[in-house]
């Protein structure tokens, strides 16, 4: 009987196929316009996003929401200390610099000025600290999910309007405890707010780009934040304090046309009887308008410049 040896498997070809087209990459971008084919997370143009942000609305309001009930769920209290930690803020403020520095002598209704300016400056103070986590803080929703990222620090930052809308009610209780009561210039106090309001989305927009490349800069925040409210007059009158003699000049322009001032100096003038027109900037609204408008478009166009460089890498 012939045996007979089976033959050795042919070889398996693994080498790419040599009949396929390479191309350039510049003919690869044209391949996939042509076939209607997009780079994924690409920024889009700004009226486009400026839409989608819209068709987003609801999303952002609801985020925020969602945010600001959860913010004290494990605390006993709950939302109470939503007022509480401005109050106490206060509190520390008039014994240190009212009592103990005497900041208080030659204001009179120091406490409603106190008060006013601690709830106003945190607002704009929790705004920007929200936004230097408005990224780094959702990285994983960035990552999963295809939305514009403006939403993120919009949100955050109508969280803190929230936030600050249910403390007025403690706010008008200790203006009324005190003697102020109201009268038509609190009406002020609305169209104030809402240039605070967009001041504050616009930086805080800022603080989201700046942060999502350094994350480092939510470290520092806090020590730049505490920095800017002594010079914002929250404990102590500029107007006061601050005469021609004693600052140059310049310094002197500089603190009177400072935002976290003038957004301070406007709801202590809607609020507060004697705190006088004469106690204002000149143009201060103009200079709280050029603010608003100018921190919140830019904010928004220089966060939108980066929007495909957020969450990667």
């Amino acid at each position: 009987m012939v045996s007979q040896t089976a033959a050795p498997p042919a070889p398996v070809d693994t080498a790419p196929p040599t009949h396929l087209p390479v191309y350039a990459a510049g003919e690869l971008a044209a391949l996939a316009a042509r076939h209607g084919l997009t780079v994924s997370g690409a920024r889009p143009k700004l009226g486009e996003y400026v839409r989608q942000l819209w068709g987003r609305r609801h999303f952002i309001t609801a985020f925020a929401t969602a945010k600001l009930t959860a913010q004290y769920s494990q605390a006993k209290l709950g939302q109470i200390w939503q007022i509480m930690t401005p109050l106490l803020n206060a509190t520390v403020y008039y014994f240190i610099f009212g009592v103990l520095m005497n900041t208080k002598h030659g204001v009179p209704d120091y406490v409603p000025f106190l008060v006013t300016g601690v709830f106003i400056w945190t607002f704009t103070a929790s705004s920007i600290t929200a936004g230097t986590r408005a990224i780094s803080g959702n990285t994983g929703l960035v990552r999963a999910l295809h939305f514009p990222r403006a939403s993120l620090p919009i949100a955050l930052a109508i969280q803190q309007l929230q936030q600050l809308l249910f403390s007025l009610g403690a706010l008008f209780l200790i203006l009324l405890a005190f003697g102020q009561y109201p009268r038509p210039s609190w009406l002020l106090a609305i169209p104030a707010l809402a240039l605070q309001a967009l001041f504050n989305t616009g930086i805080s927009m800022v603080m989201a780009r700046l942060a999502a490349r350094t994350p480092d800069i939510a470290q520092l925040t806090p020590f730049l934040l505490r920095t800017w409210m002594y010079a914002s007059g929250v404990m102590w009158s500029l107007d006061t304090l601050l005469t021609a003699d004693r600052v140059p000049r310049l310094a002197l322009l500089a603190l009177e046309c400072n935002p976290a001032a003038v957004y301070i100096d406007l709801m202590r003038y809607a609020l507060i009887d004697s705190f006088t027109g004469a106690q204002l900037p000149p143009h201060v609204w103009a200079v709280a308008t050029g603010w608003a408008l100018v921190c919140g478009i830019g904010g928004f166009v220089y966060f939108w410049k980066a929007e495909e460089r957020y969450g990667r890498g």
